[in-house]
């Protein structure tokens, strides 16, 4: 049990580390970049030569399932946590769950989909996308439309979007006897749920404590250390057959164009723009920030520009056609694809040059333990066999887990900045 957990935390602590550093980068294309960080650790953690071979196609599976989270607005369900009446903070803590559990539920079901994909367990893909995108619009048509069923007035209310997909997900899974993807979808849901709306309550303590720090960025960190455990627990309990361990060199060409190029091309033309790199660097450079932000603009593109090619030449073009992905090459590309992601952020927010942002100090300390600790953990696979009856009273469980939080919560401050109210009691 003791080896399970420290498994399960290291993966917990990469994917809260990567959605911390998330914040500075927001939307889909954000998410995208941290979902796949904490997908490649769960396939270091499991040291799975079969697992190996599907690096680039399983990564990008739960940078989309992740990423899609990405599209939802939550700013608002925050200030109704941060309230000061029973309901609107109890209603706020709920729709939080919902909102990290959609997150976690989609990034953990397409994942453990790829874990499960092989000749004799073949996933249409195709027809699962095209499903999921329709599911998407008949449910957002139907629950925000027709019956106004608003979460979050006047923000989009593009959760029902996400919701649909996920309906039609767990339609997918059950229809074609995919246990093991349900149970990592299942987990990672709990896990990420459970952080945000955990991560508003810390949120909330934090605010009312008086310490000068980011404590948004404490329920960031919340929702992807919780969602990352979950989606190993789903992992590492479940019952997975051997995949095949020869893969066609131009299959994983997409997945990894799109990981590593894509994606991180979309954060630099999404992020760094000039304005708000000057806004950033101008209190914090002598002279001329114009050129700092300049600078660093240019100087991510290049970083970006050359791990791909790095990744290209070594990954795919010095590769034969019938390939393996050894261990050391797994973990070559997770420290450098992370290691690059707080790089941005450390630039993004100029902390390479000021110390004003710490928070930004502590993702450099979680990168350091993960690296020092994954290298002595060994895999523990204890498949466990699925039980509604279970998974329904550990919902209830947190049902009431969240009433307490919220009882608490009103009862330790008054009106507080950002405080939002979505019913009148």
């Amino acid at each position: 049990m003791k080896g399970q957990f420290l498994n399960l935390l290291v993966v917990g602590m990469t994917l809260g580390t990567a959605w911390a550093i998330r914040g500075q980068f927001g939307h889909e294309q954000g998410a995208a970049w941290a979902g796949a960080i904490g997908a490649i650790c769960i396939l270091l953690v499991a040291k799975r030569e079969d697992w190996y071979d599907k690096l680039f196609k399983a990564t990008l599976a739960a940078a989309i399932g992740w990423g899609i989270g990405g599209i939802m607005s939550y700013g608002r369900v925050v200030g109704y946590g941060r309230g000061i009446d029973f309901g609107n903070v109890y209603y706020g803590l709920l729709m939080l769950f919902v909102i990290g559990g959609l997150y976690g539920f989609l990034g953990g079901g397409l994942f453990g989909l790829t874990l499960t994909d092989s000749s004799k367990s073949k996933v249409s893909w195709s027809n699962l996308l095209i499903g999921m995108t329709v599911g998407g619009i008949i449910c957002y048509f139907f629950l925000i439309i027709e019956w106004e069923w608003l979460m979050t007035p006047p923000r989009s209310e593009v959760w029902a979007v996400c919701l649909g997909m996920a309906f039609y997900l767990v339609w997918y899974l059950i229809q074609h006897k995919h246990q093991n993807a349900l149970r990592v979808a299942v987990f990672s849901g709990l896990g990420g749920g459970f952080g945000f709306a955990f991560g508003n309550f810390l949120m909330v303590l934090g605010s009312t404590s008086g310490i000068a720090f980011n404590f948004w960025n404490v329920m960031e960190y919340s929702l992807g250390f919780f969602g990352g455990m979950g989606m190993a627990y789903g992992t590492f309990t479940a019952q997975w057959e051997e995949s095949d361990t020869i893969q066609q060199k131009n299959s994983y060409l997409i997945p990894l164009i799109l990981v590593v190029f894509f994606i991180p091309f979309v954060v630099w033309d999404q992020s760094f723009e000039l304005e708000r790199l000057q806004k950033n660097y101008t209190d914090l450079v002598e002279g001329n920030p114009d050129f700092a932000a300049s600078l660093v603009q240019l100087l991510v593109l290049v970083i970006i520009i050359f791990q791909f090619g790095i990744v290209l030449v070594k990954y795919f073009i010095l590769k034969p056609v019938n390939t393996n992905f050894s261990r050391m090459e797994v973990k070559g590309f997770f420290m450098s694809h992370f290691a690059i992601y707080l790089i941005l952020s450390l630039l993004i927010t100029g902390a390479l040059i000021s110390t004003y942002r710490i928070e930004q100090y502590l993702y450099l300390v979680n990168y350091l333990i993960i690296m020092i600790i994954l290298p002595k953990l060994s895999p523990v696979f204890s498949p466990r066999v699925i039980k509604p009856s279970k998974w329904l009273i550990n919902f209830l469980g947190l049902l009431i887990f969240f009433s307490i939080l919220a009882l608490i919560a009103i009862n330790i401050h008054g009106e507080m900045p950002g405080m939002q109210q979505r019913f009148d009691f």
